[in-house]
């Protein structure tokens, strides 16, 4: 009888093991969320290489991985990719900045001053569920095809997006600092400079992370009307018949946006140690 609790014993370690592992909102151990991380895309790779390999799809319905290789070789020899891939983060850059410039100043006003939100909300606000793709024939008609089109089709998609997030992280600022700013004497203005923008900023600065994912889906479409960029590049597989050139664009703009992702995280975790010391 003695013996019976101590078979149960091992167990528990085990038993006490998962629980941490699934508790609700608790962070993993880097290790730990390593490993994790690195089970789903072994699994996708393990059946794409059994799916191809084993000749259980055609090449024509999904290229194999030594295919997409060789696609991404061409591209870059044959078709220039990394042209294409710096023409397509210009366009990207220039159009973040120029929404960026005028989506944070108006933002902090319409966040701080309900006048200024009450004009400009029945302007902004139907376009957020407007399909930006339905603009690229006006915005052709007005700009042609060539950069200025892109541009303007690029800042539209991440202007009606940030918008609504730079009101939304002004108005989620404790009321509290609000009053105490002004209770010490502060003004309207300062009070937006000293305690409305230092708190909203974190929250700002991590919305460029869906910013830049949304930039990176909407450069396909602004690019697939003259020939240059990696939209471009998307087209030309297309007309060409090459599904191993599609994967390899595919491939390629995932990649980047995931580096320029871990670039923006970066960029904010230095900015905003506060914030991470203090939760």
């Amino acid at each position: 009888m003695k013996g019976a609790p101590g078979r149960g014993r091992p167990a528990e370690p085990a038993m006490a093991r998962r629980r941490q592992l699934f508790a609700l909102r608790e962070p993993m151990r880097s290790s730990t969320a390593l490993v994790v991380g690195l089970v789903a895309p072994i699994l996708v790779i393990t059946a794409w290489c059994v799916a191809t390999y084993g000749g259980l799809t055609p090449p024509d319905f999904l290229p194999s991985p030594t295919d997409v290789i060789k696609g991404t070789l061409q591209l870059f020899f044959e078709h220039d990719l990394g042209m294409a891939i710096w023409i397509s983060t210009r366009r990207i850059l220039i159009a973040f900045a120029l929404a960026s410039a005028i989506a944070l100043p108006l933002g902090v006003l319409m966040g701080a001053f309900e006048p200024v939100n009450r004009f400009f909300e029945p302007i902004v606000a139907p376009l957020r569920y407007m399909p930006i793709s339905a603009f690229i024939p006006l915005l052709i008609l007005y700009f042609g095809i060539y950069e200025k089109q892109k541009i303007a089709f690029l800042f539209l998609g991440v202007f009606v997006y940030l918008l609504p997030v730079v009101v939304s992280a002004i108005r989620v600022v404790p009321e509290e600092l609000v009053q105490t700013a002004r209770t010490l004497g502060a003004g309207r203005w300062q009070v937006i400079r000293t305690v409305l923008l230092p708190s909203a900023l974190p929250e700002i600065f991590d919305s460029f992370r869906v910013m830049n994912a949304i930039s990176w889906t909407y450069v396909i479409l602004a690019e697939m009307v003259n020939p240059s960029g990696l939209g471009y590049m998307v087209e030309l597989a297309r007309t060409h018949h090459k599904p191993s050139w599609s994967f390899a664009g595919l491939l390629v703009i995932g990649g980047i946006g995931l580096v320029t992702d871990g670039i923006i995280r970066a960029v904010s975790a230095m900015m905003f140690r506060w914030k991470e010391k203090s939760s």
